[in-house]
């Protein structure tokens, strides 16, 4: 999960002078790519962080819980989003013009500037090595998952899978969506790289995965 590396207490947007929004689960409150012109402060809700396809979270980064700040650390370093942002429940949030939230850092003692800054810097290449690992193929990914959890099985004659915990919590340890999880499983099926179905899934060709998951 990604950390807010900003302290709530002191850049609390001021409910006063920024009305609270109530947006609804499903959401999409960030855009990777696009400029930083607001910052989101989460009051209240969870907002799923990473790569979305098609409009879908294909790719999940992390998951955060307000108070957050959404994205403060490219707003202050003048640069993009690095992830999109989509509410997973109903969430209220506080909209903050960037130059605001800007100049709020400004006004601290130059120590106090320095570290935020720092501790910006290093928030977005973390978040920026997350996208990166997420860019390797889903269906590398699972390959590679199913290669780690495979174990012997006199009944299929070769390697099987058994699956031990929910389907949806597998494809949150891998950083995708359930929907892709699934997607990617049939694809393996059709390619004949997996077998059978349920809780008990045969590798009948466990070096082809192996070629698939790059290992």
């Amino acid at each position: 999960m990604l950390d807010d590396t900003l302290p709530h207490s002191a850049f609390s947007a001021s409910p006063q002078a920024v009305d609270p929004l109530a947006l609804t689960a499903g959401t999409v409150l960030l855009h990777r790519g696009d400029p930083v012109e607001h910052l989101l402060h989460i009051l209240q809700g969870r907002v799923v962080l990473g790569v979305m396809v098609e409009g879908v979270m294909a790719h999940q980064l992390g998951v955060v819980e307000g108070p957050f700040w959404l994205e403060a650390a490219s707003g202050l370093l003048g640069l993009p989003h690095a992830v999109d942002a989509l509410a997973e429940t109903d969430v209220q949030l506080q909209n903050v013009p960037v130059q605001d939230f800007v100049a709020r850092v400004q006004a601290l003692p130059e120590d106090s500037q320095n570290l935020l800054m720092d501790m910006a810097r290093s928030q977005r290449q973390q978040t920026e090595m997350g996208v990166s690992r997420l860019a390797k193929d889903a269906d590398a990914r699972c390959a590679e998952w199913l290669l780690r959890h495979a174990q012997p099985d006199e009944l299929l004659g070769g390697l099987a899978v058994k699956f031990t915990e929910r389907k949806r919590t597998i494809a949150a340890q891998l950083g995708i969506a359930p929907e892709t999880f699934s997607r990617v499983l049939r694809h393996l099926r059709d390619r004949q790289l997996i077998s059978g179905g349920g809780r008990v899934l045969g590798l009948p060709n466990p070096q082809a995965l192996r070629d698939l998951a790059g290992v």
